[in-house]
């Protein structure tokens, strides 16, 4: 398996320019931000990636931390791996989870959790924000995550990767051993960068909400 903890200079973030939860005026200091790339044929087969991120207030950087799978016995590897990240977020008091669309990875890792009697359930111990549905429920349409970010200005280094060349490549993964062993090193290094973008700009989202969707609206 491929792990990558990395720490990105971001600018800090404020407070006032950030989406407001409730009567919480500081969710970032208590939330981690999420994405998982994966394999689904009829159900869940595997995590390709997890990858997810958190602000660390006295360095001023992210956090981010990924596993990527290379072959078929890192499948319950990395969901051993994330319930031990969750639960160190946990302690380090983090309640929120920030994603885009997340249901859709919710589902995967929780159906994954219980097929391999892992004992973790994300929604049991987070509150979820999902950043297409606060965005749909602001603007009232619909939107996706690369769209959403041309409208907050971010530009991705290494361009977009589609969800099924995903797939297809976690796909060999699982299924041939070796495969791992003949895929270029920069296409292992386009993967983990283009889920680490994924993550990055949900905390870049989340920390200019409020200051672009006055924006969009007026």
């Amino acid at each position: 398996m491929i792990e990558r903890i990395n720490d990105i200079g971001v600018e800090k973030p404020s407070v006032e320019n950030s989406l407001k939860v409730g009567d919480n005026k500081c969710v970032i200091k208590d939330a981690v931000f999420f994405d998982l790339e994966h394999y689904i044929y009829k159900k869940p087969i595997c995590v390709g990636v997890f990858g997810s991120c958190f602000y660390d207030y006295k360095n001023e950087k992210l956090k981010v931390t990924q596993y990527m799978i290379e072959n078929k016995k890192d499948v319950k590897s990395i969901l051993k791996l994330s319930k031990q990240y969750f639960k160190n977020m946990i302690e380090k008091g983090k309640r929120y989870i920030v994603t885009f669309s997340g249901n859709n990875d919710f589902t995967v890792i929780n159906y994954l959790f219980k097929k391999y009697n892992i004992g973790f359930n994300v929604q049991d111990y987070f509150i979820s924000i999902d950043l297409q549905k606060q965005y749909e429920n602001e603007i009232h349409k619909s939107i996706g995550l690369k769209a959403l970010e041309k409208e907050f200005g971010i530009t991705r280094e290494n361009g977009i990767i589609s969800g099924s060349n995903l797939a297809k490549t976690f796909s060999k993964i699982v299924k041939d051993s070796e495969y791992i062993n003949r895929m270029p090193n920069v296409k292992k290094q386009r993967i983990l960068l283009y889920n680490e973008q994924d993550v990055v700009s949900l905390f870049d989202i989340y920390t200019k909400w409020n200051k672009q969707t006055h924006y969009i609206l007026f």
